[in-house]
Protein backbone atom coordinates (compact mmCIF):
# COMPACT_ATOMS: atom_id res chain seq x y z
CA UNK A 1 0.00 0.00 0.00
CA UNK A 2 1.46 3.49 -0.92
CA UNK A 3 1.48 6.36 1.36
CA UNK A 4 0.95 10.29 0.23
CA UNK A 5 2.64 13.16 2.49
CA UNK A 6 0.98 16.33 4.04
CA UNK A 7 -0.50 17.19 0.95
CA UNK A 8 -1.83 13.98 -0.66
CA UNK A 9 1.34 13.16 -2.92
CA UNK A 10 2.33 10.07 -3.64
CA UNK A 11 5.99 9.93 -3.49
CA UNK A 12 6.49 6.29 -4.40
CA UNK A 13 6.10 3.07 -3.02
CA UNK A 14 6.70 2.70 0.83
CA UNK A 15 7.39 -0.07 2.89
CA UNK A 16 4.21 -1.30 5.04
CA UNK A 17 3.68 -1.22 8.45
CA UNK A 18 4.37 -4.37 10.61
CA UNK A 19 1.22 -5.90 11.25
CA UNK A 20 2.34 -7.23 14.63
CA UNK A 21 2.50 -3.58 15.99
CA UNK A 22 -0.05 -0.93 13.82
CA UNK A 23 -1.87 -3.25 11.95
CA UNK A 24 -3.61 -1.65 9.02
CA UNK A 25 -6.33 -3.16 6.79
CA UNK A 26 -5.93 -2.98 3.34
CA UNK A 27 -8.23 -0.74 1.17
CA UNK A 28 -10.17 -2.53 -1.52
CA UNK A 29 -9.66 -0.96 -5.25
CA UNK A 30 -12.60 0.33 -6.30
CA UNK A 31 -14.98 -1.23 -8.59
CA UNK A 32 -15.00 0.08 -11.93
CA UNK A 33 -18.09 1.97 -13.12
CA UNK A 34 -20.24 0.61 -15.65
CA UNK A 35 -22.17 2.61 -18.35
CA UNK A 36 -25.81 1.48 -19.29
CA UNK A 37 -26.79 1.51 -23.12
CA UNK A 38 -30.00 2.54 -24.46
CA UNK A 39 -31.67 -0.20 -26.94
CA UNK A 40 -32.66 1.37 -30.34
CA UNK A 41 -36.05 2.23 -30.56
CA UNK A 42 -36.96 -0.16 -33.44
CA UNK A 43 -35.66 -3.40 -31.95
CA UNK A 44 -38.64 -5.38 -29.78
CA UNK A 45 -39.68 -4.93 -26.26
CA UNK A 46 -39.02 -8.47 -25.15
CA UNK A 47 -35.42 -8.68 -26.21
CA UNK A 48 -33.04 -6.45 -24.53
CA UNK A 49 -29.63 -5.74 -26.77
CA UNK A 50 -26.63 -7.08 -24.71
CA UNK A 51 -24.03 -4.92 -23.34
CA UNK A 52 -20.79 -3.43 -24.41
CA UNK A 53 -17.54 -3.61 -23.00
CA UNK A 54 -16.62 -0.08 -22.21
CA UNK A 55 -13.64 1.41 -24.01
CA UNK A 56 -10.27 2.45 -22.10
CA UNK A 57 -10.52 5.88 -23.00
CA UNK A 58 -13.97 6.19 -21.50
CA UNK A 59 -12.97 4.70 -18.29
CA UNK A 60 -12.89 6.81 -14.83
CA UNK A 61 -9.90 8.58 -13.67
CA UNK A 62 -8.23 6.33 -10.68
CA UNK A 63 -8.63 7.66 -7.21
CA UNK A 64 -5.56 9.15 -5.32
CA UNK A 65 -3.81 6.98 -2.88
CA UNK A 66 -4.95 7.17 1.07
CA UNK A 67 -2.83 9.17 2.87
CA UNK A 68 -1.34 7.15 6.52
CA UNK A 69 -1.25 8.89 9.47
CA UNK A 70 1.05 7.42 12.09
CA UNK A 71 0.93 7.77 15.75
CA UNK A 72 4.73 8.23 17.59
CA UNK A 73 3.41 4.74 19.72
CA UNK A 74 3.35 3.06 16.07
CA UNK A 75 6.24 4.66 14.72
CA UNK A 76 8.52 3.93 17.91
CA UNK A 77 7.37 0.48 18.15
CA UNK A 78 8.42 0.03 14.43
CA UNK A 79 11.84 1.56 14.88
CA UNK A 80 12.03 -0.99 18.72
CA UNK A 81 11.25 -3.74 16.14
CA UNK A 82 13.80 -2.68 13.55
CA UNK A 83 16.81 -1.46 15.88
CA UNK A 84 16.91 -4.32 18.51
CA UNK A 85 17.03 -7.14 16.69
CA UNK A 86 20.07 -6.40 14.76
CA UNK A 87 21.93 -4.75 17.88
CA UNK A 88 20.65 -7.82 20.19
CA UNK A 89 24.50 -8.59 20.70
CA UNK A 90 27.43 -6.44 19.87
CA UNK A 91 30.97 -4.84 21.83
CA UNK A 92 30.99 -0.98 22.35
CA UNK A 93 34.38 0.76 23.59
CA UNK A 94 34.15 3.52 25.23
CA UNK A 95 34.78 5.94 28.07
CA UNK A 96 32.54 6.48 31.37
CA UNK A 97 31.29 10.25 31.98
CA UNK A 98 28.24 11.07 33.69
CA UNK A 99 28.65 8.40 36.61
CA UNK A 100 27.08 9.07 40.23
CA UNK A 101 26.92 6.06 41.48
CA UNK A 102 24.09 3.36 41.79
CA UNK A 103 20.64 4.37 42.82
CA UNK A 104 18.47 3.31 45.12
CA UNK A 105 17.70 0.14 43.23
CA UNK A 106 21.16 -0.37 43.42
CA UNK A 107 20.84 -0.19 39.11
CA UNK A 108 24.30 2.02 37.58
CA UNK A 109 22.96 3.93 34.98
CA UNK A 110 25.77 6.29 32.83
CA UNK A 111 27.30 7.12 29.78
CA UNK A 112 30.24 6.06 27.66
CA UNK A 113 31.88 8.37 24.69
CA UNK A 114 34.23 9.01 22.13
CA UNK A 115 35.66 12.04 20.08
CA UNK A 116 32.26 12.05 18.22
CA UNK A 117 29.18 10.25 19.95
CA UNK A 118 27.66 9.55 23.38
CA UNK A 119 25.96 6.05 24.38
CA UNK A 120 23.38 5.97 27.62
CA UNK A 121 24.41 2.67 29.34
CA UNK A 122 22.25 0.56 31.83
CA UNK A 123 23.47 -1.92 34.13
CA UNK A 124 21.37 -3.70 36.74
CA UNK A 125 21.67 -4.52 39.80
CA UNK A 126 21.91 -8.15 39.35
CA UNK A 127 25.21 -7.06 37.59
CA UNK A 128 26.20 -4.52 39.18
CA UNK A 129 27.26 -6.25 42.32
CA UNK A 130 29.11 -8.95 41.04
CA UNK A 131 31.35 -6.26 39.71
CA UNK A 132 34.95 -6.82 41.24
CA UNK A 133 36.29 -3.28 40.40
CA UNK A 134 34.58 0.28 40.72
CA UNK A 135 33.31 2.27 37.91
CA UNK A 136 34.42 5.76 37.82
CA UNK A 137 33.83 8.63 34.80
CA UNK A 138 37.22 8.40 32.71
CA UNK A 139 37.55 4.82 32.68
CA UNK A 140 37.47 2.93 29.58
CA UNK A 141 35.49 0.25 29.20
CA UNK A 142 34.47 -2.79 26.65
CA UNK A 143 31.32 -3.41 27.59
CA UNK A 144 28.91 -6.18 26.30
CA UNK A 145 25.25 -6.15 26.07
CA UNK A 146 22.48 -5.24 23.30
CA UNK A 147 20.56 -2.06 22.38
CA UNK A 148 17.37 -1.15 23.69
CA UNK A 149 14.76 1.06 23.15
CA UNK A 150 12.90 2.81 25.95
CA UNK A 151 9.27 3.79 23.98
CA UNK A 152 8.22 6.46 26.93
CA UNK A 153 11.16 8.52 26.13
CA UNK A 154 11.71 7.46 22.62
CA UNK A 155 15.86 7.11 24.15
CA UNK A 156 17.71 4.65 23.10
CA UNK A 157 20.70 3.00 25.66
CA UNK A 158 23.11 0.02 25.97
CA UNK A 159 21.72 -2.85 28.29
CA UNK A 160 25.05 -4.03 29.92
CA UNK A 161 25.81 -7.90 29.99
CA UNK A 162 29.20 -7.49 30.72
CA UNK A 163 31.88 -5.07 31.74
CA UNK A 164 35.31 -5.04 31.15
CA UNK A 165 37.89 -2.60 32.00
CA UNK A 166 40.04 -1.61 28.88
CA UNK A 167 44.18 -2.52 28.84
CA UNK A 168 43.83 -4.19 32.56
CA UNK A 169 42.04 -7.25 33.66
CA UNK A 170 38.53 -6.42 36.16
CA UNK A 171 40.46 -8.29 38.78
CA UNK A 172 43.75 -6.69 38.56
CA UNK A 173 41.84 -3.44 38.80
CA UNK A 174 39.93 -4.23 41.66
CA UNK A 175 42.97 -5.31 43.24
CA UNK A 176 44.73 -1.90 42.95
CA UNK A 177 41.35 -0.13 43.71
CA UNK A 178 40.76 -2.04 47.07
CA UNK A 179 44.40 -1.60 48.12
CA UNK A 180 44.84 2.00 47.64
CA UNK A 181 41.33 2.67 49.63
CA UNK A 182 43.19 0.40 52.34
CA UNK A 183 46.76 2.19 52.27
CA UNK A 184 44.24 5.46 52.42
CA UNK A 185 42.72 4.28 55.67
CA UNK A 186 45.77 3.23 57.00
CA UNK A 187 44.88 -0.69 57.02
CA UNK A 188 48.51 -1.54 55.22
CA UNK A 189 51.41 0.50 53.90
CA UNK A 190 53.98 2.35 55.95
CA UNK A 191 50.87 4.45 57.09
CA UNK A 192 49.41 1.60 59.21
CA UNK A 193 47.72 2.94 61.91
CA UNK A 194 48.00 -0.58 63.98
CA UNK A 195 51.54 -1.78 64.36
CA UNK A 196 52.51 -5.76 63.69
CA UNK A 197 51.90 -7.89 66.61
CA UNK A 198 54.52 -10.66 67.44
CA UNK A 199 53.33 -13.89 67.74
CA UNK A 200 53.28 -16.16 71.14
CA UNK A 201 56.52 -18.19 71.67
CA UNK A 202 54.32 -20.94 73.13
CA UNK A 203 50.69 -20.44 71.99
CA UNK A 204 48.00 -22.67 74.12
CA UNK A 205 45.62 -23.00 71.72
CA UNK A 206 45.57 -22.06 67.62
CA UNK A 207 42.58 -20.92 65.41
CA UNK A 208 43.19 -22.29 62.19
CA UNK A 209 40.33 -21.12 59.68
CA UNK A 210 40.61 -23.12 55.81
CA UNK A 211 38.62 -26.16 54.35
CA UNK A 212 38.05 -29.15 55.87
CA UNK A 213 38.26 -30.85 52.09
CA UNK A 214 41.23 -29.12 51.41
CA UNK A 215 45.23 -30.10 51.42
CA UNK A 216 46.05 -27.05 53.22
CA UNK A 217 44.96 -28.24 56.42
CA UNK A 218 46.63 -31.52 56.46
CA UNK A 219 49.41 -30.50 55.82
CA UNK A 220 49.30 -27.70 58.46
CA UNK A 221 48.56 -30.66 61.05
CA UNK A 222 51.31 -32.61 59.65
CA UNK A 223 54.09 -30.06 60.23
CA UNK A 224 52.26 -28.90 63.19
CA UNK A 225 52.28 -32.50 65.21
CA UNK A 226 55.67 -33.38 63.64
CA UNK A 227 57.38 -30.31 65.31
CA UNK A 228 54.58 -30.01 68.64
CA UNK A 229 52.22 -33.44 69.62
CA UNK A 230 50.73 -31.69 72.02
CA UNK A 231 50.06 -28.26 70.47
CA UNK A 232 45.97 -27.94 70.85
CA UNK A 233 44.46 -26.03 67.67
CA UNK A 234 40.67 -25.05 67.13
CA UNK A 235 39.53 -25.70 63.64
CA UNK A 236 36.85 -23.85 61.97
CA UNK A 237 35.47 -25.09 59.00
CA UNK A 238 34.93 -22.12 56.05
CA UNK A 239 35.00 -22.39 52.31
CA UNK A 240 37.80 -21.07 50.54
CA UNK A 241 36.31 -20.71 47.31
CA UNK A 242 32.71 -19.08 45.95
CA UNK A 243 30.38 -16.36 46.53
CA UNK A 244 29.97 -17.47 50.27
CA UNK A 245 33.28 -17.59 51.14
CA UNK A 246 34.27 -14.48 52.11
CA UNK A 247 31.06 -14.52 54.49
CA UNK A 248 32.23 -17.59 55.88
CA UNK A 249 35.54 -16.81 56.33
CA UNK A 250 34.87 -13.32 57.83
CA UNK A 251 32.19 -15.12 60.22
CA UNK A 252 35.25 -17.55 61.36
CA UNK A 253 37.39 -14.83 62.67
CA UNK A 254 35.16 -13.34 64.27
CA UNK A 255 33.73 -17.05 66.34
CA UNK A 256 37.72 -17.57 67.14
CA UNK A 257 38.87 -13.77 68.82
CA UNK A 258 35.87 -14.36 71.11
CA UNK A 259 37.52 -17.97 72.19
CA UNK A 260 40.84 -18.63 74.06
CA UNK A 261 43.26 -19.35 71.18
CA UNK A 262 46.80 -16.93 71.06
CA UNK A 263 46.84 -16.96 67.57
CA UNK A 264 44.67 -17.49 63.97
CA UNK A 265 46.03 -18.87 60.81
CA UNK A 266 44.22 -18.42 58.26
CA UNK A 267 45.03 -20.70 55.07
CA UNK A 268 44.44 -22.12 51.69
CA UNK A 269 46.65 -24.07 48.94
CA UNK A 270 47.82 -22.88 45.96
CA UNK A 271 45.30 -22.18 43.16
CA UNK A 272 44.64 -19.20 40.24
CA UNK A 273 44.42 -15.56 40.78
CA UNK A 274 40.58 -16.38 40.53
CA UNK A 275 40.69 -19.17 43.08
CA UNK A 276 42.71 -16.87 45.51
CA UNK A 277 40.24 -14.05 44.85
CA UNK A 278 38.48 -14.56 48.01
CA UNK A 279 41.13 -13.61 49.88
CA UNK A 280 41.51 -9.78 48.46
CA UNK A 281 37.48 -9.01 49.24
CA UNK A 282 37.08 -6.08 52.09
CA UNK A 283 34.85 -8.01 53.93
CA UNK A 284 37.80 -11.05 54.79
CA UNK A 285 40.47 -8.02 54.90
CA UNK A 286 39.08 -5.94 57.40
CA UNK A 287 37.94 -8.95 59.56
CA UNK A 288 41.47 -9.70 59.38
CA UNK A 289 42.32 -6.16 60.67
CA UNK A 290 40.07 -6.00 63.16
CA UNK A 291 40.57 -8.63 64.87
CA UNK A 292 42.16 -8.38 68.64
CA UNK A 293 44.17 -11.75 68.14
CA UNK A 294 47.16 -11.90 66.14
CA UNK A 295 46.77 -13.26 62.38
CA UNK A 296 48.79 -15.74 60.19
CA UNK A 297 48.07 -15.82 56.36
CA UNK A 298 49.34 -18.55 54.68
CA UNK A 299 47.16 -18.07 51.03
CA UNK A 300 48.94 -20.21 48.09
CA UNK A 301 52.50 -20.73 47.52
CA UNK A 302 54.82 -17.91 47.96
CA UNK A 303 54.16 -16.27 44.66
CA UNK A 304 50.89 -15.76 45.84
CA UNK A 305 50.51 -12.27 47.00
CA UNK A 306 46.87 -11.22 48.45
CA UNK A 307 45.48 -8.20 50.28
CA UNK A 308 45.21 -10.79 53.16
CA UNK A 309 48.69 -11.58 53.49
CA UNK A 310 49.65 -7.58 53.42
CA UNK A 311 47.00 -6.42 56.50
CA UNK A 312 47.74 -9.73 58.44
CA UNK A 313 50.17 -9.30 61.49
CA UNK A 314 52.65 -12.02 59.50
CA UNK A 315 52.79 -13.81 55.79
CA UNK A 316 53.76 -17.21 55.60
CA UNK A 317 54.50 -18.75 52.23
CA UNK A 318 52.20 -22.21 52.81
CA UNK A 319 50.46 -23.82 55.09
CA UNK A 320 53.20 -25.66 56.15
CA UNK A 321 55.63 -22.31 56.83
CA UNK A 322 52.71 -21.40 58.86
CA UNK A 323 53.22 -24.28 61.33
CA UNK A 324 56.62 -23.90 61.13
CA UNK A 325 56.40 -20.20 62.28
CA UNK A 326 53.49 -21.02 65.08
CA UNK A 327 54.90 -23.29 67.51
CA UNK A 328 58.71 -23.96 67.81
CA UNK A 329 59.60 -27.50 67.81
CA UNK A 330 59.68 -29.59 70.97
CA UNK A 331 63.02 -31.20 70.50
CA UNK A 332 64.66 -27.54 69.87
CA UNK A 333 63.26 -26.83 73.05
CA UNK A 334 64.35 -29.31 75.22
CA UNK A 335 67.89 -29.20 73.61
CA UNK A 336 67.69 -25.05 74.78
CA UNK A 337 66.86 -26.30 78.45
CA UNK A 338 70.05 -28.27 78.69
CA UNK A 339 72.25 -25.97 77.25
CA UNK A 340 71.12 -22.81 79.44
CA UNK A 341 71.37 -25.68 82.45
CA UNK A 342 74.51 -26.56 80.90
CA UNK A 343 75.75 -22.94 81.10
CA UNK A 344 74.54 -22.02 84.10
CA UNK A 345 76.56 -25.04 85.95
CA UNK A 346 79.95 -23.42 83.83
CA UNK A 347 78.96 -20.15 85.18
CA UNK A 348 78.98 -21.24 88.49
CA UNK A 349 82.42 -22.94 88.39
CA UNK A 350 83.68 -20.01 86.64
CA UNK A 351 82.69 -17.59 89.70
CA UNK A 352 83.78 -20.19 92.20
CA UNK A 353 87.49 -20.09 90.52
CA UNK A 354 87.12 -16.45 90.21
CA UNK A 355 86.66 -16.26 93.74
CA UNK A 356 89.36 -18.66 94.82
CA UNK A 357 92.13 -16.96 92.67
CA UNK A 358 90.63 -13.38 94.28
CA UNK A 359 91.38 -15.43 97.61
CA UNK A 360 94.98 -16.21 96.14
CA UNK A 361 95.51 -12.77 95.53
CA UNK A 362 94.58 -10.96 98.81
CA UNK A 363 96.41 -13.70 100.62
CA UNK A 364 99.23 -12.50 98.71
CA UNK A 365 98.98 -8.96 99.72
CA UNK A 366 98.53 -9.59 103.35
CA UNK A 367 100.85 -8.29 105.47
CA UNK A 368 100.55 -10.20 108.22
CA UNK A 369 98.11 -13.68 107.07
CA UNK A 370 98.07 -14.70 110.49
CA UNK A 371 96.22 -11.81 111.85
CA UNK A 372 93.75 -11.98 109.21
CA UNK A 373 93.41 -15.23 108.17
CA UNK A 374 90.60 -16.10 110.19
CA UNK A 375 88.42 -13.85 109.09
CA UNK A 376 89.14 -14.28 105.41
CA UNK A 377 88.29 -18.04 105.95
CA UNK A 378 85.01 -17.22 107.57
CA UNK A 379 84.27 -14.83 104.58
CA UNK A 380 85.96 -17.13 102.03
CA UNK A 381 83.25 -20.16 103.98
CA UNK A 382 80.38 -17.73 104.15
CA UNK A 383 80.89 -17.02 99.76
CA UNK A 384 80.94 -20.56 99.33
CA UNK A 385 78.19 -21.48 100.95
CA UNK A 386 76.12 -18.76 99.72
CA UNK A 387 77.03 -19.42 96.40
CA UNK A 388 76.41 -23.17 96.94
CA UNK A 389 72.71 -21.69 97.90
CA UNK A 390 72.84 -19.57 94.99
CA UNK A 391 73.69 -22.35 92.75
CA UNK A 392 71.29 -24.32 94.23
CA UNK A 393 68.69 -22.04 94.14
CA UNK A 394 69.06 -21.70 90.12
CA UNK A 395 69.27 -24.78 89.60
CA UNK A 396 65.91 -25.32 91.56
CA UNK A 397 64.53 -22.82 89.85
CA UNK A 398 65.93 -24.54 86.45
CA UNK A 399 64.19 -27.44 87.15
CA UNK A 400 60.60 -25.68 88.40
CA UNK A 401 60.63 -23.79 85.27
CA UNK A 402 61.07 -26.86 83.19
CA UNK A 403 58.68 -28.74 85.53
CA UNK A 404 55.78 -26.17 84.96
CA UNK A 405 56.64 -26.24 81.38
CA UNK A 406 56.23 -30.01 81.19
CA UNK A 407 53.41 -29.70 83.24
CA UNK A 408 51.74 -26.85 80.64
CA UNK A 409 52.45 -29.53 78.13
CA UNK A 410 50.73 -31.90 79.64
CA UNK A 411 47.60 -29.76 80.79
CA UNK A 412 47.53 -28.79 77.14
CA UNK A 413 46.15 -32.17 76.22
CA UNK A 414 42.48 -31.79 75.30
CA UNK A 415 41.33 -35.05 77.19
CA UNK A 416 43.38 -33.16 80.40
CA UNK A 417 42.06 -29.58 80.25
CA UNK A 418 38.61 -31.83 79.66
CA UNK A 419 38.70 -33.34 82.67
CA UNK A 420 39.44 -30.44 84.79
CA UNK A 421 36.51 -28.35 83.31
CA UNK A 422 34.12 -31.39 84.35
CA UNK A 423 35.58 -31.40 87.83
CA UNK A 424 35.73 -27.49 88.18
CA UNK A 425 31.71 -27.63 87.09
CA UNK A 426 30.80 -30.61 89.04
CA UNK A 427 32.18 -28.52 92.09
CA UNK A 428 30.45 -25.06 90.70
CA UNK A 429 27.28 -27.14 90.65
CA UNK A 430 27.65 -28.38 94.02
CA UNK A 431 28.52 -24.95 95.12
CA UNK A 432 25.81 -23.50 93.81
CA UNK A 433 23.14 -25.89 94.70
CA UNK A 434 24.08 -25.63 98.50
CA UNK A 435 23.87 -21.89 98.20
CA UNK A 436 20.86 -21.89 96.49
CA UNK A 437 19.25 -23.59 99.20
CA UNK A 438 21.13 -22.18 102.05
CA UNK A 439 19.91 -18.85 100.42
CA UNK A 440 16.21 -20.35 100.43
CA UNK A 441 16.10 -21.42 104.10
CA UNK A 442 17.44 -18.16 105.07
CA UNK A 443 14.37 -16.44 103.10
CA UNK A 444 12.23 -18.33 104.52
CA UNK A 445 12.95 -17.63 108.00
CA UNK A 446 13.30 -13.69 106.72
CA UNK A 447 9.59 -13.78 105.08
CA UNK A 448 8.46 -15.76 108.69
CA UNK A 449 9.90 -12.73 110.82
CA UNK A 450 8.65 -10.08 108.81
CA UNK A 451 5.34 -12.14 108.36
CA UNK A 452 4.92 -12.11 112.20
CA UNK A 453 6.56 -8.66 112.51
CA UNK A 454 3.62 -7.19 110.23
CA UNK A 455 1.15 -9.23 112.20
CA UNK A 456 2.63 -7.23 115.41
CA UNK A 457 2.44 -3.90 114.19
CA UNK A 458 -0.55 -3.33 112.80
CA UNK A 459 -1.33 0.48 111.55
CA UNK A 460 -4.61 0.85 113.25
CA UNK A 461 -3.60 2.52 116.52
CA UNK A 462 -1.50 5.39 114.86
CA UNK A 463 -3.98 5.84 112.67
CA UNK A 464 -6.76 6.83 114.67
CA UNK A 465 -4.37 9.46 116.82
CA UNK A 466 -2.95 10.67 113.43
CA UNK A 467 -6.75 11.40 113.00
CA UNK A 468 -7.34 12.70 116.62
CA UNK A 469 -4.33 15.07 116.22
CA UNK A 470 -5.76 16.23 112.50
CA UNK A 471 -8.79 17.43 113.91
CA UNK A 472 -7.46 19.21 116.97
CA UNK A 473 -5.23 20.81 114.63
CA UNK A 474 -8.16 21.79 112.18
CA UNK A 475 -9.97 22.91 115.16
CA UNK A 476 -7.12 25.23 116.58
CA UNK A 477 -6.08 26.54 112.84
CA UNK A 478 -9.08 29.14 112.09
CA UNK A 479 -8.49 30.84 115.57
CA UNK A 480 -4.78 31.20 114.95
CA UNK A 481 -5.50 32.41 111.66
CA UNK A 482 -7.75 35.54 113.12
CA UNK A 483 -5.27 35.99 115.59
CA UNK A 484 -2.36 36.59 113.07
CA UNK A 485 -4.44 38.54 110.52
CA UNK A 486 -5.00 40.74 113.67
CA UNK A 487 -1.47 41.41 114.35
CA UNK A 488 -0.96 42.16 110.81
CA UNK A 489 -3.81 44.38 110.76
CA UNK A 490 -2.44 46.18 113.55
CA UNK A 491 1.54 46.10 112.86
CA UNK A 492 0.58 47.53 109.14
CA UNK A 493 -2.07 50.53 110.81
CA UNK A 494 1.18 51.77 113.24
CA UNK A 495 3.55 51.70 110.31
CA UNK A 496 1.17 53.95 107.67
CA UNK A 497 0.63 56.40 110.81
CA UNK A 498 4.70 56.67 110.98
CA UNK A 499 4.96 56.84 106.92
CA UNK A 500 2.21 59.46 106.73
CA UNK A 501 4.16 61.74 109.51
CA UNK A 502 7.59 61.75 107.72
CA UNK A 503 6.20 62.43 103.99
CA UNK A 504 7.44 65.84 102.35
CA UNK A 505 3.67 66.25 101.20
CA UNK A 506 2.23 67.20 104.72
CA UNK A 507 5.10 69.55 105.02
CA UNK A 508 3.28 71.14 102.27
CA UNK A 509 0.19 71.20 103.70
CA UNK A 510 1.24 73.32 106.33
CA UNK A 511 1.96 76.14 103.77
CA UNK A 512 5.56 75.14 101.95
CA UNK A 513 6.75 74.92 99.30
CA UNK A 514 9.80 73.38 96.98
CA UNK A 515 11.65 75.77 94.70
CA UNK A 516 13.71 74.22 92.20
CA UNK A 517 15.95 75.40 89.14
CA UNK A 518 16.24 73.17 86.40
CA UNK A 519 15.17 70.31 88.68
CA UNK A 520 17.67 71.08 90.90
CA UNK A 521 16.11 72.27 94.84
CA UNK A 522 17.37 75.40 95.61
CA UNK A 523 18.32 76.09 99.02
CA UNK A 524 19.83 79.45 99.49
CA UNK A 525 19.27 82.66 97.72
CA UNK A 526 22.99 83.08 96.59
CA UNK A 527 21.91 79.89 94.45
CA UNK A 528 20.02 81.83 92.05
CA UNK A 529 20.73 85.04 89.78
CA UNK A 530 18.47 87.80 88.30
CA UNK A 531 16.28 86.13 84.69
CA UNK A 532 16.43 82.43 86.31
CA UNK A 533 13.38 80.24 85.79
CA UNK A 534 12.54 78.72 89.34
CA UNK A 535 10.07 75.87 89.05
CA UNK A 536 7.83 75.78 92.38
CA UNK A 537 6.03 72.54 93.93
CA UNK A 538 3.06 72.99 96.08
CA UNK A 539 0.22 71.57 97.79
CA UNK A 540 -1.21 68.95 95.57
CA UNK A 541 0.72 68.33 92.74
CA UNK A 542 0.58 72.32 92.12
CA UNK A 543 3.48 73.79 90.21
CA UNK A 544 4.36 77.32 89.47
CA UNK A 545 7.07 78.73 87.52
CA UNK A 546 8.85 82.23 88.34
CA UNK A 547 11.39 84.30 87.11
CA UNK A 548 14.02 85.91 89.56
CA UNK A 549 13.57 89.94 89.32
CA UNK A 550 15.91 90.39 92.28
CA UNK A 551 17.12 88.87 95.73
CA UNK A 552 16.00 90.08 99.26
CA UNK A 553 19.80 90.61 99.95
CA UNK A 554 20.58 93.22 97.24
CA UNK A 555 23.10 91.47 95.08
CA UNK A 556 21.77 91.11 92.13
CA UNK A 557 24.47 90.15 89.32
CA UNK A 558 23.85 92.14 85.96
Amino acid sequence: MKQGDLFGRSPGPTPEASPARAPSPPTPAPAPPTRAVEAPASAPAATEAPARPVPAWRKPAPEPPTRRILTVSELTAQLKDAVEPGFSRLIVRGEVTGFRGPNVRGHLYFSIKDAGAQLDVRVWQTLAKTLRFQVRDGLSLLIEGGLNLYEVQGRYSLIAQKLEPEGVGAMALAFEQLKAKLVKEGLIGEGRTRPRRPLPMLPRRIGVVTSSSGAAWRDFLKVLHRRHPGASVLFCNARVQGDEAPLEIARGLRWLARTDVDVIVVTRGGGSAEDLWTFNEERVVRAIFNSPIPVISAVGHEVDVTLADLVADHRAPTPSGAAEMVVPEVADLQHRLRTTRRRLAQAAARRVLEARHQLQAARGALADPRRQLTSHRLRLSDLAERLRRAEERQVRTRQRALAELEARLGRLRPQNRLAERRAAFATLSARVRGGLSRRLRDERARLSRLRLSLERATPRPHLREARRRIDAAGDALPVAFRRRLERDRRRLEALSARLDALSPLKVLGRGYAIVAREGVVVRRAADVTRGDLLTVRLDRGDWLEVRVESRADGKDQG
